[in-house]
């Protein structure tokens, strides 16, 4: 016979979404540390016909700290990257449309990409599991 806190899920399932939020912070991290300058090359030179000066990417920052704040106030998911560049975009100095076109359509098919991936992940762990 096993013991009925053996059954329980609800230790197993904090550890597993502890370990999930460790597991995507590790992966954020390593990713920002690998792709770091090409972020930066097109966030700061890439979108604006010039490069912004001193001001406008504090202004930029600021707004998207206020833009961020707010949301994460409301409850509201965002993309710090995606705020962020599109404060930087709206600094007045005329756009790189190539550049924007780019960061549109990579924006549009990660939503579907994610499901897909995330659909496939589900149906080749059930399996496994």
């Amino acid at each position: 016979m096993v013991p009925p806190s053996l059954l329980d899920p609800a230790p197993y399932r904090t550890w597993l979404c502890c370990l999930l939020k460790i597991a995507v912070a590790l992966a954020l991290g390593l990713g920002t540390m690998v792709g770091w300058k090409r972020i930066v090359v097109t966030v700061g030179e890439k979108i604006a016909k010039t490069h912004l000066t001193y001001g406008q990417g504090a202004a930029a920052e600021v707004v998207a700290m206020a833009t961020i704040g707010a949301a994460d106030h409301l409850g509201l998911p965002v993309s710090t990257t995606h705020v962020l560049s599109s404060g930087v975009a709206a600094n007045g100095s005329g756009l790189q449309w190539a550049t924007v076109r780019n960061m549109l359509m990579a924006w549009i098919l990660t939503l579907p990409a994610s499901i897909m991936i995330a659909f496939l992940l589900f149906v080749v762990l059930r399996q496994l599991f």
